[in-house]
């Protein structure tokens, strides 16, 4: 919510990129709105988080929804600083703010059309042979149907363009040091986007990588709910605890840092006249 106020609230930040930014935010409020819904239903009548009940498919089908979203912002964000970095023949494709607007609609439609399908009837109420055993009542094929592509886009797509990102920088600062031109800028810049590339992979490699072993846990799984309580039930409520830590992280490393955010929120805070002289001083 801090993420999505200064995004607003701040003028300079209305660029294209910062749109991505805000959307993401969006999408990891989501994520942790439906997440607590979920807890509460967990608190109040556990059996149903671990059985499957029809009260469990709108909680699961806006997590899931969420989760896609906040996916696609991620490979969008990484597509958009490709594209800021890098030549197209003779002229650089520039990323306008209605280009943004549209993939942020495009990336809530195509999560919500997959997010939505259970809701839709693509699920196991009453409980069938391919009921999931960690997401009752989802079947075990839609899990599977919304994850592996997903996955597959997620971190091949990001890679491929934080990979090309710092080789176009590389060669610019060779490009650059044998004209015998000042590199400390593209060295600062591509210090910059190595490091943020590296958290991108940590971040979704500790958080994303179990809700996967997870699914594939439960397309291979034949034991029933029973057998396999509470042990397999303590790695779900782990990985939605990594989800969200994600959700909490993603601010950080794609949009302000603690101390940029901090001079941010007080520039807003000085924004009345009697304030002005204070904050100058």
């Amino acid at each position: 919510c801090t993420v999505i106020f200064t995004r607003l609230a701040t003028r300079d930040l209305h660029k294209p990129i910062s749109i991505l930014f805000c959307n993401l935010a969006v999408s990891d409020l989501f994520t942790s709105f439906s997440g607590f819904w979920i807890s509460m239903l967990f608190i109040t009548n556990p059996d149903i988080t671990i059985f499957g009940s029809q009260d469990m498919l709108a909680p699961y089908a806006l997590y899931t929804t969420s989760i896609l979203s906040t996916i696609y912002n991620l490979v969008s964000i990484g597509i958009e600083r490709y594209l800021a970095v890098a030549e197209s023949m003779r002229t650089r494709f520039r990323v306008a703010r209605s280009h943004s607007i549209a993939v942020v609609s495009v990336n809530w439609l195509l999560a919500f059309s997959l997010g939505c399908l259970p809701l839709l009837g693509w699920h196991c109420l009453p409980a069938g042979s391919s009921t999931s055993v960690l997401y009752s009542p989802f079947c075990v094929n839609y899990l599977v149907f919304v994850t592996l592509p997903n996955v597959a886009v997620a971190f091949l797509v990001p890679l491929f363009t934080y990979l090309r990102i710092i080789i176009i920088l590389r060669k610019r600062k060779l490009r650059m040091q044998a004209c015998g031109q000042a590199a400390g800028t593209y060295r600062s810049a591509e210090t910059q986007v190595a490091r943020t590339s590296i958290s991108i992979w940590l971040l979704a490699l500790a958080s994303y990588a179990p809700f996967f072993a997870g699914v594939v846990f439960d397309a291979t799984n034949q034991r029933c709910h029973t057998d396999l309580y509470p042990g397999v039930y303590i790695f779900r409520n782990c990985t939605a605890i990594l989800i969200t830590l994600t959700c909490l992280g993603n601010p950080l490393l794609y949009t302000l840092s603690l101390r940029e955010l901090g001079a941010k929120l007080k520039a807003l805070r000085c924004l009345s006249p009697g304030r002005l002289r204070a904050c100058a001083v």
